[in-house]
């Protein structure tokens, strides 16, 4: 059966993994209100076209921190991906650099930066948990550094981990055969078995819950890689962000596997941008699954979105070909989307191509002035 759309792959990668393995890449906290969440609110925001637009060439390369890219559309960090496929992280890596586009790698990557690196030539960023050991943190940003990685996305919505009940059920803990490869030679590449989620466990005793802005601040202090802090939903710690001297933002609720209950990525999004005034670019990550999801996050004002779940259920179903179709997919439907809205280019995505339900209720029928 051909695969036509990102959805797909969900299904498929159900049927291929072990249980424990997809209940780990698919779930979310608790009532998994926001897991559902994070896709319904995209129902909620409608088009507003424009017509008669000459479409026949349209641009979708943008920069990010400097670096060109051939879309708004980047791979978000994911953990364990060789659970997913042999390949894992490698496969990722190939598939993102074909496509001209950005991988974050997982600090619980299944491959090592310096493994990732070797896959040959692509712009990528490293994710990062702080943990308890400041000198593990150092070495591992070091190695990231010389490893060619571009700049550093600071995890800062993990001060423990959220309570993702099928992990506590399946008693999740990485395969056997798998490590957290770059935290091997420090013994803390293996999680043990524990009488509810392993890696709950492993968050306990390794992260950081002290974990607050000075040590934004002191990240800055051991590289030169610019930092994207990464699990911001307010306008308050957007401010703060910037002020800790973040050089960029992103909107995300962790695929909702921390706070139950918080706003999907795509309502917060307008209030992060807003309190960002222009000074930093601002991200989306999570819930996007169609053109029209990318498209909906740039109107908004969002600089450019992440990927994480398509990546590992394509990744699980076809390897890195899959990966690649994942990214293709959402290039031409985001493409179409432009067309049949009237823009030609990033710069012309305006707030007034769209309509949120949150909006005046009257906004259907006309533009905000």
């Amino acid at each position: 059966m051909e695969i036509t759309n990102v959805t797909e792959y969900e299904a498929i990668a159900k049927q291929k993994l072990p249980k424990m393995a997809f209940d780990y890449y698919a779930s979310g906290a608790e009532d998994q209100w926001t897991l559902a969440e994070n896709r319904n609110a995209f129902s909620r925001i409608l088009f507003r076209p424009r017509i008669l637009i000459d479409v026949s060439k349209i641009d979708i390369a943008t920069t990010v921190l400097g670096f060109k890219i051939s879309m708004p559309i980047m791979i978000a960090p994911t953990a364990f991906q060789k659970m997913a496929h042999p390949e894992g992280e490698y496969a990722t890596a190939r598939a993102a650099s074909a496509a001209g586009t950005i991988m974050t790698l997982s600090s619980w990557a299944t491959s090592s930066v310096e493994e990732v690196a070797s896959t040959g030539p692509g712009i990528r960023f490293f994710q990062l948990y702080v943990y308890k050991d400041r000198n593990v943190v150092a070495q591992l940003v070091r190695r990231a550094e010389r490893a060619g990685f571009k700049a550093i996305a600071l995890t800062v919505d993990t001060p423990r981990l959220g309570r993702r009940e099928s992990d506590i059920k399946n008693r999740f803990t990485l395969p056997p055969f798998l490590t957290l490869k770059n935290f091997e030679g420090l013994d803390l590449g293996k999680m043990d078995k524990a009488n509810d989620s392993g890696l709950a466990s492993y968050v306990a005793g390794q992260i950081d819950r002290t974990l607050s802005w000075k040590d934004v601040q002191w990240l800055q202090t051991i590289t030169r890689l610019p930092i994207l802090v990464k699990g911001v939903l307010t306008a308050e710690d957007a401010r703060l962000s910037i002020q800790a001297g973040a050089a960029g933002i992103i909107v995300s609720n962790h695929g909702a596997r921390q706070l139950d209950y918080v706003p999907s990525t795509i309502m917060a999004l307008e209030e992060v941008v807003k309190a960002a005034q222009g000074r930093v670019p601002v991200f989306l990550d999570g819930g996007v699954r169609r053109g029209t999801d990318v498209f909906k996050a740039l109107a908004l004002g969002a600089s450019g979105i992440f990927i994480g779940r398509p990546v590992v259920f394509s990744l699980a179903s076809e390897g890195e070909a899959g990966v690649r179709k994942v990214l293709q997919m959402l290039r031409e439907e985001f493409e179409l989307t432009m067309a049949l809205s009237g823009c030609r280019s990033l710069k012309e995505i305006t707030r007034n191509h769209i309509v949120t339900d949150w909006d005046h209720p009257r906004a259907l029928l006309a533009p905000k002035l």
